[in-house]
């Protein structure tokens, strides 16, 4: 059996921001079958350590960057954890890395700097007696751990995992002895990064292996247009680079099981869902397609180009219900959208209930974004015969087979790809659905398609556990 302590500053049901808390929580689960024992090293947000029970201390530190800590042992959320109680550095109200104004904390380098410090001691020291032969660090939050690790003297092997590298964990370089960095390191083959300290460059630099969340995603992580100026570094480090995709939690997100829509098995029973969305979102009846977004109103996510393409859509006879958060200019265009026509509803906000009804109710799902290491919302999709509209990208790019001719006649296909990400493609795509729908035996095919097409982990576990294996044999 392997052993791997996973370090992430994030970990899904206990705290969540994005995508990475959920690999970070349900990756213990499915490797276990794989033969790999888990244990996932958290920050203390209040939210965990409200959560944590059977708890013990396995060490102590009296000056963890600027107070006293105490590393915890423990389980929650039937996951096994180690929990890092500083209350200098995480008892805050807020978001993991933001106050309640929105600002982040001015002290986030060294917040993250301490859980890659903690995850490299354990590393080297175990925790109580259990030392793993792998340390499986997520995103810039635990990019220092090769560094840490090189600095006492070595340990285990190390795998980094970039779920996103547009955050890159990025501060001036007055910061060396205030985050405990070894300053003959502050060189281009280490963590300088554009005259500044990089977590995240100082994670791929030192890291034994690096994957990202996608094939695809490690492909464009190497082109400029996607590598957010890190792409000669992946370059550079492309024989270490694996894309495993995500896979999503079959159990939280099951037509059959879910307590918060009304359970189906088959396209069946999707119609009762179609019509309780609709009066929830005060939505009135029509003969296009039901079409959903759930998502972060950002840039990124492209939804702009939904405001720019949604008469493609209305003008066929569609409707779209939004729930999402985010860009303030972009939160206020869906509302007046919503104002100006009767079949456009949209939620401001996050309700993880609402977010199953509304995949459950919905015909179509729109992911539009301009990048997408993975993406999540495609699969639940799938998982709930709601066909995905996605641009060619990222992890959107390996989890939906376009509508194209070939597919269709090979029965294959699962939804509809666009590209360029362009607000043009997109209306092209919209066109496209709205005709498909309109095809009965084809739009049941494409239904039934998504909602058998594997979703889960099972086949990326595999992945991640042959990957552990490999880099711990002789340690």
């Amino acid at each position: 059996m392997t052993r791997v302590l996973s370090i992430a500053s994030e970990c899904a049901p206990l705290v969540k921001t994005g995508g990475l808390a959920d690999v970070a929580g349900a990756l213990p689960a499915a490797l276990g079958a794989q033969g790999v024992q888990m244990r996932t090293l958290l920050p203390g947000y209040p939210a965990v350590m409200d959560a944590l029970h059977d708890r013990a201390e396995v060490a102590h530190f009296h000056d963890l960057f600027g107070g006293q800590a105490w590393i915890l042992s423990g389980r929650a959320a039937g996951l096994d954890l180690v929990v890092i109680d500083a209350p200098h550095l995480y008892a805050r109200a807020g978001s993991p890395y933001m106050a309640p104004d929105g600002r982040d904390w001015p002290d986030n380098p060294e917040r993250f700097a301490a859980l890659s410090w903690i995850g490299a001691h354990l590393g080297i020291h175990g925790v109580a007696g259990w030392h793993p032969q792998v340390l499986h660090g997520h995103d810039w939050q635990a990019g220092f751990v090769p560094q840490y690790l090189r600095q006492m003297g070595g340990g285990p092997a190390t795998v980094l995992t970039i779920h996103n590298i547009a955050f890159t964990g990025s501060t001036d370089p007055g910061r060396v002895q205030s985050l405990r960095l070894d300053p003959w390191h502050f060189h281009p083959e280490g963590y300088e990064f554009y005259g500044g300290i990089s977590a995240l460059k100082s994670g791929l630099m030192g890291a034994d292996a690096l994957t990202t969340v996608s094939p695809t995603y490690a492909a464009e992580l190497m082109t400029p247009e996607y590598g957010m100026g890190l792409d000669g570094v992946i370059r550079h480090r492309r024989e270490a680079l694996t894309g495993i995709l995500n896979g999503i939690d079959a159990d939280a997100w099951d037509p059959g099981a879910d307590p918060a829509i009304r359970p189906y098995r088959d396209q069946e029973g999707k119609g009762a869902n179609k019509a309780a969305l609709r009066a929830e979102m005060g939505l009135p009846d029509t003969d296009g397609p039901l079409c959903v977004i759930v998502s972060r109103m950002s840039h990124q996510k492209g939804l702009d180009l939904v405001l720019e393409a949604l008469l493609a859509l209305l003008d066929h006879g569609g409707q779209l219900a939004v729930l999402g958060s985010g860009d303030p200019g972009l939160e206020q265009a869906f509302r007046q959208a919503a104002d100006q026509n009767p079949h456009v509803a949209v939620r401001i906000g996050y309700d993880e209930g609402l977010s199953h009804r509304m995949i459950a109710g919905g015909d179509a799902i729109l992911v539009p974004s301009r990048f997408e290491p993975c993406g999540l919302t495609q699969m639940y999709g799938l998982r709930y015969g709601t066909v995905p509209v996605v641009a060619l990208t990222g992890g959107l790019a390996d989890t939906v087979i376009n509508a194209s001719p070939a597919a269709l006649a090979r029965g294959a296909a699962t939804g509809v790809q666009f590209s360029p990400v362009t607000a043009e493609a997109l209306r092209g795509a919209l066109t496209r659905l709205c005709q498909l729908y309109r095809d009965g035996d084809t739009w049941s095919r494409l239904v039934a398609n998504g909602m058998s097409h594997p979703v889960g982990w099972d086949q990326s576990a595999r992945a991640y556990a042959a990957l552990y294996a490999r880099l711990s044999t002789g340690r």
